[in-house]
């Protein structure tokens, strides 16, 4: 049966356990009976969840590429920081650490944006830990004009939406180039209903000022851990996007130089959402070469070192 023809399971949902708390995740199995554990981990961005990630992971699971995504701490249906316990971002890397190293191999990482700097930092704390990363528009500098747009609708609607109607024009305001794609039912599982009938992004508000609004001053010290990094690595950047610049792609294969990059040339920060299939398609081209030039299949690759059963130092 030909893979695009092979039935597509649906993803079965998961608790995992991270770095002191519960995370929600989502299992995309593979139709292929050789592939017995995900070979792909996805981490999103900043304010996001795992369902961003659900039709490049389908698409990937029915070719072979079974996935595992998860929601970061504070994100969807993962646990929140107790109150006084601030977020940090060696939180979201012992995460990390703790997801993949529990992985009896190393699977390929793809992270976007605030999953992607993670991803460096867990790889330059625990060489190894991932095969391969592919970083989605997201460099260790990044363009501050592009973090303040962000942060600045994420902020914008704090006592929430008064329906799923104001929340769809919303976002049709803030990515006019996508306008109409996102339908009021759409957000129906995006969106959090509060008691109050309030609807609410699906993150802990506490996120922005705790570990979104200073940000930059980790730049150099994600900058050094990209220095470190010797596992491939692909940049997959939108051309349209305003947080990663061609000043930031080439500072990032200055510090990484057998990185390769690919620009998207029609698409935003929001990569995977702007161009979907071409993003899958690339991401399972790398996959494809990957394996040629390692001259071996993913399943085989196994962990040189035992999993990981805490995160590190």
């Amino acid at each position: 049966m030909d893979s695009a023809t092979t039935p597509r399971p649906l993803p079965t949902d998961l608790r995992l356990d991270g770095a002191g708390l519960a995370l929600a995740a989502s299992r995309h199995d593979s139709a292929s009976d050789g592939e017995v554990e995900p070979s792909v981990l996805y981490a999103h961005g900043f304010g996001q969840t795992r369902h961003a990630w659900s039709a490049t992971a389908t698409t990937l699971a029915a070719r072979g590429r079974g996935g595992l995504a998860y929601d970061a701490r504070g994100h969807g249906g993962s646990e929140r920081n107790a109150a006084g316990d601030p977020y940090t971002g060696h939180q979201f890397t012992d995460d990390l650490i703790v997801l993949a190293g529990a992985l009896s191999r190393p699977p390929v990482l793809v992270a976007a944006s605030m999953g992607g700097l993670f991803g460096l930092l867990a790889e330059a704390r625990w060489p190894g830990l991932f095969r391969a990363m592919v970083l989605v528009d997201i460099t260790p500098r990044w363009e501050t004009a592009g973090v303040e747009r962000i942060l600045g609708f994420m902020t914008a609607f704090p006592a929430g939406f008064d329906s799923l109607e104001h929340a769809a024009a919303a976002i049709a305001a803030y990515l006019p180039h996508r306008a109409g794609r996102k339908s009021s039912a759409s957000l129906r599982g995006l969106l959090h209903e509060g008691d109050d009938g309030r609807w609410r992004w699906p993150w802990d508000p506490r996120l922005v000022d705790e570990l979104a609004r200073d940000s930059e001053r980790h730049q150099d010290d994600i900058a050094e851990a990209t220095r470190a990094v010797r596992c491939p690595l692909l940049l997959v950047s939108g051309g349209r996007s305003d947080l990663v610049s061609a000043r930031t792609v080439a500072d990032f294969l200055e510090l990484a130089p057998h990185a390769r990059h690919v620009q998207l040339a029609g698409a935003t920060h929001m990569l995977a959402g702007d161009d979907n299939d071409g993003f899958t398609a690339t991401v399972l081209e790398y996959l494809v070469e990957l394996d040629r030039t390692e001259g071996t299949g993913s399943s085989t690759v196994q962990r040189a070192h035992p999993p990981v059963t805490g995160a590190v130092p």
